[in-house]
């Protein structure tokens, strides 16, 4: 999978991708990160982003020309399919989580759009994105980190990233609830036990265990979950 990134501060994601399953999905081949500095594509010299609010206001809004320049050159040099989500990472935007994330996992390419300042102007969200999306209800000080986080978070559902294809089906969300309780040797530290049931090798109980378990820690954290599974 490609993800395209359109930002003015192409530098910050100069270390985050090359440690852990990122960097191991990128040098297997199965993804591909390629940043695009919004300035190049700008029509003055001074290579100039953004402008005052028409009306009035504060802070500064980023243009609608570098955008659109950008993202219409870029499709055009990696002949982008027209169907390829592209993606305006705004606070204003649908909340992200894991279904959204399985959603975009099948698409060959993602185009992503980071804003800055106070915002964009908006015939880039009416004219050229075709989804908008948020990581929260609070505010970054630009889109780069929220699509790091969606890079994170759809990368590995693509087949071949994790290291075992069975990792994402014990995840958190994946079956609509939390993950159960997790353990690992030793068995016992500083009096602190794992369950007997988790060392009793029968497969089926265990199952059992961890699917209850995982029913009251999403009652228990996240109850609103409850409300949209059938578990």
């Amino acid at each position: 999978m490609k993800f395209h990134i359109f930002t003015i501060f192409p530098e910050m994601y100069s270390s985050v991708f090359k440690e852990g399953v990122i960097s191991r999905g990128i040098k297997k081949g199965q993804l591909e990160i390629i940043l695009h500095n919004i300035r190049d594509y700008t029509n003055d010299k001074h290579k100039k982003v953004d402008d005052y609010p028409f009306g009035g206001g504060p802070g500064m809004i980023m243009k609608p020309e570098p955008i659109f320049n950008a993202v219409e050159a870029v499709s055009e040099k990696y002949s982008i399919p027209k169907e390829t989500p592209k993606i305006l990472l705004s606070p204003q935007g649908q909340q992200f989580n894991h279904e959204i994330a399985q959603n975009l996992s099948t698409h060959n390419e993602i185009i992503m759009i980071c804003g800055r300042y106070e915002g964009l102007d908006e015939r880039i969200r009416e004219n050229l994105t075709t989804d908008e999306i948020s990581i929260g209800d609070y505010i970054l000080s630009g889109g780069e980190i929220a699509s790091m986080v969606i890079i994170d978070a759809v990368a590995r559902l693509i087949p071949g990233v994790l290291g075992s294809v069975k990792s994402p089906l014990n995840d958190s969300f994946y079956d609509g609830l939390l993950q159960f309780p997790q353990y690992t040797r030793p068995a016992s530290f500083r009096s602190m036990d794992v369950p007997d049931i988790i060392l009793s090798g029968n497969h089926s109980e265990i199952a059992k265990w961890r699917k209850h378990q995982s029913i009251i820690r999403t009652k228990k954290n996240r109850p609103d979950l409850l409300d949209k599974c059938d578990h």
